[in-house]
């Protein structure tokens, strides 16, 4: 930001004070209006923004202090400079204890005040470039990238909503495949925590002695192979998230190191002494049933209770088929723009055993079938003979599944275009008729 693109507001009920401030920060290059007392000062406020606000303390009727304070109910992120006559330990520590960025004592020192000056209007331009790009990392890290508007994933995110507010542990359920990262990242993204990382780690992925040292990392000729001090996972996620996947296949051994850490999220690297403190937030995610675990005697009693603060339940594919139309859309878009190929839909009679199939996988399965379905299919549609042999095979035998599911997503698109049946109906790629007669058919009603 350019000085001459900067507003300056003089507050200040001594005329001769008002001009030489004045003359100092328009020969800056600075653009400066001024106001002899606190009324006129709001008003100006009111009618435009200001950069800086430089007040005297001792103004007629309200004074400077006070005056600050109305100033941040009108715009809190401007940045005060308190201006006095009476210098004194007490004045300084009640201007800066109300907020003001600095003070400084009359008669002035230009040098000095204008240096005061340019380092108030640089920590709001900070301020705002921070703002800006916190809103930048949040667009590039949206983590809600949850997919679905059935009632049981409607349930998902008010429960990620509501926890993510918290610090509190989290321990996920679901089938594998069923999107339990993508609730982590979620949790994360909506949390104070979504400026510093989220760290994953597969626990059951890795062998008991590499988990270790992957979780707290390791000390320089450790173990062969230990070339060089390397930090842990532990450590990494200093202010973010851990998440801690298949977490249910951990060693006894590891449970009581983990329970620990959890418990004082201090810990030492492997062939190490010093204490590290890392402070982090744990997400867990499992396919396994951990009651049983901790009745069959593999999981951790103490450690069970520790995970399992908050828990949210990732439901399965076959029990929420309405969204498989909106999760089957997605995948093709995204593989349509990957692959460079105009296959713009999937035919009915596809998506027909999209939905009556009863996905084992879940939605990682549905996205592989529609993966395959994109590479081996031509243009314009995905039809039923581009999808695996699998499928048509095993479909589920409930014929009310697809129109149940065409009921849902044609409700869905009603409200989404206010229940403008010509705009429903091009969306839907149907009729005007056609449409009418299937809100009569699923008697649907405009709320």
């Amino acid at each position: 930001m350019a000085s001459n693109d900067v507003s300056i507001l003089v507050v200040d009920d001594e005329r001769a004070v008002r001009d030489s401030l004045y003359g100092w920060f328009t020969e800056d290059g600075y653009e400066v209006d001024t106001a002899v007392d606190a009324q006129e000062a709001l008003t100006k406020l009111q009618q435009r923004s200001f950069d800086l606000a430089l007040l005297d303390i001792k103004l007629p009727g309200m004074d400077g202090m006070e005056l600050q304070q109305r100033i941040r109910e009108v715009d809190p992120e401007l940045p005060v400079i308190m201006i006095t006559a009476y210098a004194s330990i007490e004045t300084a520590v009640k201007a800066l204890k109300s907020g003001a960025f600095d003070y400084v004592t009359k008669p002035f020192d230009p040098d000095n005040l204008s240096r005061l000056v340019r380092n108030a209007i640089r920590q709001k331009q900070l301020a705002r470039e921070n703002v800006r790009l916190r809103a930048k990392i949040s667009d590039l890290t949206a983590g809600d990238q949850l997919i679905g508007e059935s009632e049981a994933m409607q349930k998902v995110r008010e429960l990620i909503k509501t926890v993510a507010a918290t610090d509190s542990t989290v321990v996920i359920h679901g089938e594998s495949g069923t999107g339990k990262e993508l609730v982590a990242r979620a949790i994360h993204h909506h949390s104070d925590r979504r400026y510093f990382p989220i760290v994953d780690v597969n626990c059951g992925a890795l062998a008991e002695s590499i988990l270790e040292s992957e979780l707290f990392g390791h000390e320089k000729g450790a173990f062969t192979g230990a070339h060089q001090t390397r930090k842990g996972k532990l450590e990494i996620a200093d202010g973010g998230t851990l998440f801690l996947d298949e977490i249910a296949s951990i060693s006894m051994k590891m449970q009581v190191e983990l329970l620990r850490v959890l418990e004082t999220k201090q810990f030492s690297r492997v062939g190490g002494n010093k204490i590290i403190t890392s402070d982090f937030r744990v997400i867990c995610a499992t396919n396994r049933n951990l009651e049983a675990a901790v009745a069959e005697g593999t999981f951790r009693e103490d450690l069970y209770y520790r995970i399992n603060v908050f828990s949210i339940y990732l439901p399965p594919l076959r029990e929420r088929r309405s969204d498989i139309p909106l999760l089957a859309d997605h995948f093709l878009k995204t593989y349509a723009l990957a692959m460079n190929k105009p296959i713009r839909e999937i035919s009915p009679e596809a998506l027909d055993i999209l939905v009556r199939y009863e996905w084992p996988g879940n939605v990682r399965e549905l996205e592989n079938a529609i993966e395959r379905a994109m590479v081996v299919g031509t243009p314009p549609a995905i039809r039923p003979e581009d999808l695996p042999m699998s499928l048509e095979r095993s479909i589920s035998n409930d014929s009310d599944a697809l129109a149940e599911v065409e009921k849902r997503h044609i409700a869905h698109v009603l409200d989404k275009y206010g229940w403008n049946i010509s705009h429903a109906a091009q969306a839907l790629k149907i009729d005007r008729v056609t449409l009418y007669n299937k809100i009569k058919r699923y008697g649907l009603q405009r709320p």
